[in-house]
């Protein structure tokens, strides 16, 4: 996993991103993803149960991204000066919208984005020429 790092003052907006780049089938990267994300949100002092909530919602959206694809993905997470909390997961899969999936009892995957609707203030899929981005928002406040 590629990661874009840079020397922010405290109280610049920027102060509250994360920003990862992943390679194409880097599944390992999910785990470190989420190790980032839980720290950032705990150093930006949110809630654990906020944290909880992002971080799975964050896991689900970069491995459909990496399983999905079969390419890398970018990830993208900011709190807002409002008090929302943004993920945004790139990839380049154009034209390719995720769809929820009915899984059954024993299934082991097919449940991520009925997570995400479930779990999220909002969310969405905005389609791009190069591919797509699915991001969800929670209120952090």
């Amino acid at each position: 996993m590629a990661e874009t790092t840079a020397v922010h003052q405290p109280g610049c907006a920027l102060h509250r991103r994360l920003h990862a780049a992943l390679d194409a089938a880097d599944l390992p990267a999910v785990g470190a993803v989420r190790r980032r994300l839980r720290a950032a949100l705990d150093h930006w002092g949110l809630p654990a149960e906020l944290s909880d909530t992002a971080e799975l919602l964050a896991s689900e959206l970069v491995t459909n991204a990496l399983v999905h694809t079969g390419r890398g993905a970018v990830f993208d997470a900011v709190l807002t000066g409002g008090s929302r909390l943004r993920v945004e997961v790139q990839d380049a899969a154009g034209g390719q919208v995720p769809n929820r999936r009915a899984a059954s009892e024993t299934a082991t995957s097919g449940r991520g984005l009925l997570l995400v609707e479930a779990l999220a203030d909002d969310w969405g899929v905005q389609l791009r020429a190069d591919g797509k981005t699915t991001w969800f928002e929670l209120s952090a406040g």
